[in-house]
């Protein structure tokens, strides 16, 4: 991370708080690739579940629904602000669901299991150690159960995050350093080999890695005017580019946010603004 904070630091946070107060608008951008997670996760009626990253628990909570009153589903998360609206959104519907825990801990060195499946949507990138993480997974899962996650695959393959950061690199006065090899972010397993690698020395089988594509609606509204005003916002406050100009002068600011906004409106259609996001979707055994 930049200026050598550590992950956990990250998440609990201005980020982690920013995260937590738009879960709502995150929840709805990801709803398509979440459904296509599930649409893959074997889960049975009474199964332990473990939700890796979970943040404000929509995961979690659609893996409780799934497992029903006999199950039970542990949401685990190194943010306490995205752990906090999780355990509220629970609460709000514990009688129709599996029993659910928030536990804030990092997976990668936790005791929390064992479970029936293990399941993360886009939780999974961020470890400091992991080799040692995904070892540590394996331990926690049962003999013939499933670790099932999406992890994105390369930058110019997201047009979500792809078309804001284009605009906005030529307005920067030196270009970002590219990330170290092997090191947390949201790309770094875009290279589908090495993670396949990682995971059969981790002790895993039968590992598939499948490319997943949907559109996702980055930003909507009433008027695509409107629609491209959400979208500038969740693309400058929330995406991966929006360290760019995070802590940037005004008059930068301004600049992006235009430049921005004028490539985003390219694909407003319908009050809504639709980009690629492209995954992997991995199981392993």
């Amino acid at each position: 991370m930049a200026g050598g904070i550590t992950q956990t630091e990250y998440w609990n946070g201005e980020v982690g708080t920013r995260w937590a107060r738009n879960q709502a608008v995150l929840d709805a951008m990801f709803l398509p690739l979440t459904e296509a997670l599930f649409a893959r996760t074997p889960l049975a009626p009474g199964d332990t579940v473990l939700d890796i990253g979970c943040g404000a628990g929509a995961t979690t909570l659609e893996a409780a629904r799934r497992v029903g009153p006999g199950g039970t589903v542990t949401g685990a998360d190194i943010s306490a602000p995205l752990l906090a609206v999780a355990r509220d959104r629970a609460a709000a519907e514990v009688a129709r669901t599996a029993p659910i825990r928030f536990v804030e801990a990092d997976v990668g060195t936790a005791d929390l299991g064992p479970f029936d499946g293990i399941l993360s949507r886009f939780g999974v990138m961020f470890f400091p150690d992991s080799a040692g993480a995904f070892a540590n997974i394996r331990r926690m899962l049962k003999p013939g159960g499933r670790l099932t996650f999406l992890c994105w695959r390369t930058l110019p393959e997201n047009h979500w995050v792809s078309v804001p950061r284009d605009a906005v690199l030529p307005l920067l006065p030196e270009p970002p350093p590219p990330p170290q090899p092997d090191t947390p972010g949201p790309f770094r397993f875009a290279d589908p080999d090495p993670l396949v690698a990682l995971l059969r020395d981790a002790g895993f089988a039968g590992v598939t890695c499948d490319a997943l594509d949907r559109d996702i609606v980055v930003g909507q509204g009433e008027t695509d005017t409107a629609a491209t005003a959400a979208a500038t916002h969740v693309s400058l406050n929330l995406g991966p580019s929006s360290h760019l100009v995070r802590e940037a002068a005004p008059d930068l600011r301004a600049r992006a946010e235009a430049a921005v906004a004028a490539a985003l409106a390219r694909h407003a259609a319908g009050g809504a603004v639709r980009l690629r996001a492209a995954c992997w979707l991995v199981q392993a055994g």
